[in-house]
């Protein structure tokens, strides 16, 4: 299985009060030097089968009529390699014996 994944974001001329507000809590909260924050979301698809360009029109068919609202988002529709994943989940794996510590 392949996996796409789909962003969706704000166009830059839309308010982002859910960024805004985060951006104003984080200097209470240590991290300063964030001029802007813009949140969004992600759609990570597991796609049976191959992910060719009629799977991939199908999919941006998807993000334009239910995942966006177009009127104001922008989306971006990538397809992530069998590398990119195995090594993501790989430092998930890391990340979660660091959290726990030596045993």
């Amino acid at each position: 299985m392949a996996r796409v994944v789909v962003d969706v974001m704000l166009k830059p001329e839309i308010l982002d009060p859910q960024g805004q507000a985060v951006q104003r809590a984080l200097p209470r909260l240590g991290f300063e030097g964030i001029a802007d924050v813009r949140q969004g979301k992600r759609f990570e698809l597991e796609v049976a089968g191959p992910v060719d360009d009629a799977a991939l029109a199908r999919i941006h068919e998807m993000a334009e009529t239910f995942l966006a609202n177009t009127v104001i988002e922008d989306f971006i529709v990538k397809v992530e390699s069998e590398k990119a994943e195995k090594a993501e989940k790989a430092e998930k794996a890391g990340s979660a014996e660091k959290a726990e510590g030596p045993k």
